[in-house]
């Protein structure tokens, strides 16, 4: 299968990627082109402007979680029909956890095939731009820089040596050149960009950024070198992204809090949700009075220290969602949904209070508490049902990522927890996933990629639980023959 491809990449991270990213997309669907987007490693936040960009989902690919197997089959299923395809990566083109580079950005490009667009923070530099290509180019003869966007730049006299010193020392094309205009960049917080469901002009921002590309990068040459690429080959059977079940009479309906406070999803895992059988109900913490009726909860991650007072103000879903919870009502929560879940949240000496399902209090730090990848052991008391094709104690081991800056605290010596960490923070440093009831609450952020399965399990849970399904006030409750089916 043909598919023209590439990886935005750079030297090191803030060099201005991203925004290269999202502007190509952006430019490139404007000239008619079908782009899918892809995101090298964890992240939620620059997916969420890549698909605003492309009009289509970003899909992550991540060496550390996945196999070469899974990552090759995930960019087939996604890569199919598409005229380009964009992969932006994470932080520089070298960087990975591993001391051989076999999860880096540039192992992502071998693997794949992904000529290199590498975006340089040209700040303050002149001749030593030069060696700075050379050593990239000679460090990994396997990997093909094919091109060279120039960022940050002081101004057109600045551009002007910069492209003859590269032209002179090396044979890497200047296919762009960025100037410094901070009114077009990307707002940033403490865990990264602000993301793009919170701000009501992010579809003006990323039309901005789009001309701005268009006008300053040569877009023509960008595409003919995505395309001088080799066929990919087809993805292998037991790698094939599911789809999602029709309506059937065991599917279960799962609430999923979608909104500006909390939008952290992956879309192959809601993907993988609906395929084990759920039917996801979407609602909004900010402004729905009640629930819908459903089966299950699932509330992700997000910012809710910064829309804590709208959040507390909403107390009669608070108290719904407390209740169910209490009720025995099948849940599981995400770091952010963690927060909201807690008994009270506290940021900037300000304190509000949250639905109190979890008998804890949060406080949101200076500095992060917890970050990067996670290994977790499920406990003895991890309440979902195991992998059925898990059939050694290794494979049933849970991988994801946190970050986090918040703490949960003031809990009772006897909580209950889902897992062992043997790699990250989690809730204390020795334990995450916190029990209560029928709710499962942790830091880290789980994926279905590497085998994990637990949106099968999650589901399967909710289904085993047979919750009598919570109705939304004001609306018929299910009848019991119908609520026995769901």
């Amino acid at each position: 299968m043909m598919a023209p491809r590439l990886l935005v990449s750079a030297a090191h991270k803030s060099s201005g990627k991203t925004t290269v990213s999202v502007g190509l997309c952006a430019a490139l669907r404007a000239q008619g082109l079908v782009v899918q987007p892809f995101k090298k490693g964890p992240d939620y936040i620059d997916p969420m402007w890549l698909k605003e960009a492309a009009g289509r989902d970003c899909f992550n690919l991540d060496p550390y979680l996945s196999g070469r197997e899974e990552i090759e089959a995930s960019f087939a299923e996604h890569a199919a029909g598409a005229d380009i395809n964009v992969v932006e990566g994470n932080k520089g083109l070298y960087d990975g956890l591993a001391l051989d580079g076999s999860n880096s950005n540039a192992a992502l490009a071998q693997m794949l095939g992904l000529p290199v667009l590498l975006v340089i923070d040209a700040q303050g530099m002149t001749r030593g731009i030069a060696p700075l290509i050379l050593g990239y180019q000679a460090f990994d003869r396997n990997i093909r820089i094919a091109g060279v966007v120039l960022n940050k730049l002081g101004g057109s006299r600045h551009e002007a040596k910069l492209r003859a010193v590269i032209e002179h020392y090396t044979d890497v094309p200047v296919l762009g050149a960025l100037g410094c205009e901070p009114g077009l960049s990307l707002t940033e917080r403490h865990l990264g960009l602000m993301p793009s469901a919170e701000l009501d002009d992010a579809a003006e921002r990323v039309q901005a950024l789009g001309r701005r590309v268009a006008a300053h990068v040569d877009l023509q040459r960008v595409v003919e070198l995505a395309r001088r690429t080799e066929p990919l080959p087809s993805a292998p059977r037991q790698y094939r992204v599911p789809a999602a079940q029709a309506a059937t009479p065991d599917r279960v309906r799962i609430g999923i809090a979608r909104d500006k406070a909390f939008g952290f999803y992956y879309p192959d895992d809601l993907t993988a949700l609906r395929a084990a059988g759920a039917e996801l109900l979407p609602f909004d913490t900010l402004s729905d009075s009640h629930l819908p009726p459903l089966d299950g909860l699932f509330i992700g991650g997000g910012f809710p220290e910064v829309f804590m007072a709208e959040l507390q103000a909403n107390a009669s879903l608070r108290s719904e969602i407390a209740a169910a919870i209490d009720a025995g009502l099948p849940a599981y929560a995400e770091c952010g949904g963690l927060m909201y879940l807690a008994r009270s949240l506290t940021w900037h000496g300000r304190t509000c209070r949250m639905v109190g399902a979890i008998p804890g209090d949060v406080t949101v730090h200076e500095r992060p508490v917890g970050r990067g990848y996670v290994r977790l052991w499920p406990t003895a008391q991890h309440p979902w049902p195991a992998q059925a094709e898990a059939t050694t104690a290794a494979e049933d081991r849970m991988l994801g990522h946190e970050f986090h800056y918040s703490s949960l605290d003031k809990l009772d010596p006897g909580t209950r927890f889902a897992y062992r960490v043997e790699r990250g923070h989690g809730i204390d440093g020795h334990n995450d996933g916190l029990l209560h009831r029928n709710l499962l609450a942790s830091y880290a952020h789980l994926r279905s990629a590497g085998g994990a399965g637990w949106p099968a399990r999650f589901v399967a849970f909710v289904r085993a639980a047979g919750h009598q399904p919570v109705a939304a006030a004001g609306r018929t409750p299910l009848a019991p023959e119908l609520a026995a089916a769901v």
